[in-house]
């Protein structure tokens, strides 16, 4: 039996939609679930206990990493924990691209240490580090229709949902093949900003750090996540997201989708 966490979000929710052996959906909100057919239980990464209950009975869980908070790394711990309790003998974790303990990009690094964390617990495991999220590329622009941030000229590899969950969905329903291994997913391509702007028909405007973060201050966002959203744009500088794999196609055996791909769907911003 398989669980899937997060299964209402864009990549779980995909993964279960997928998967043609049993499983089971864990959530957070089951309002917000898509598919009525399966088993569906609620809890949350924080709480270790109910966490555990839901995934009993699972031999692997794949785990979507959780909603960004100043608290995600101890949540991702809690959820492991609870994933050994259950009994759990193998996790697929959702990761992030160039995961590190100092990578630019804040958020990836509490990726690295959830992967340690995962390691730790000595069942068999497997890390799917995804790029930026391709249909994310077009929500960078502003009302105005310029993507503003400090990403320079660099690149970014960025991948979509729908090869991301079939990539997992591979993983998932393999075998020992893909024990303790790290597959970079990315998509065919990696692009500036500025030619994605061009693409979308957008304009886009480079900024210093400074100015990225002078520039956010109106949301009133905390320091944390501001933080997360600045240096995604400094980790695209620094070509820290530059990386092109073949690693979807290698679990697919499909070449994965373009930005002209996700564009020519009618992405909405």
């Amino acid at each position: 039996m398989i669980a899937v966490t997060g299964a209402s979000g864009q990549v779980g929710g995909r993964v279960a939609g997928l998967l043609s052996v049993p499983h089971t959906l864990v959530v957070r909100d089951p309002a917000k679930v898509v598919i009525s057919d399966k088993p569906t239980k609620v809890a949350e990464y924080r709480d270790t206990e109910a966490m555990a209950e839901a995934l009993r009975g699972a031999d692997t869980v794949f785990l979507v990493s959780g909603r960004e908070s100043a608290e995600r790394l101890a949540e991702h711990r809690s959820a492991v924990d609870a994933a050994v309790a259950a009994g759990a003998e193998r996790i697929v974790y959702l990761s992030f691209f160039g995961a590190a303990p100092d990578c630019t990009f804040t958020f990836g690094r509490d990726h690295w240490h959830t992967e340690q964390y995962i390691r730790a617990t000595g069942r068999r495991f497997t890390f799917l580090r995804d790029n930026m999220y391709l249909e994310m590329i077009p929500r960078l622009a502003g009302a105005d229709g310029v993507i503003r941030g400090p990403a320079g000229d660099g690149r970014v590899a960025a991948v979509s949902y729908d090869d991301i969950a079939a990539a997992a969905v591979a993983v998932l329903t393999g075998g020992a093949e893909h024990d303790s291994r790290t597959y970079d997913l990315t998509g065919p391509e990696a692009f500036t900003l500025r030619e994605a702007a061009a693409e979308l028909g957008l304009r886009y405007e480079p900024e210093t750090v400074e100015e990225a973060y002078a520039s956010r201050a109106k949301y009133g966002a905390s320091a944390f996540e501001v933080a997360g959203w600045v240096t995604s744009y400094e980790a695209i500088a620094a070509g820290e997201l530059a990386g092109v794999t073949g690693d979807v196609e290698r679990l697919t055996g499909r070449v994965p989708r373009s930005l002209r791909d996700v564009i020519a769907e009618g992405i909405e911003r």
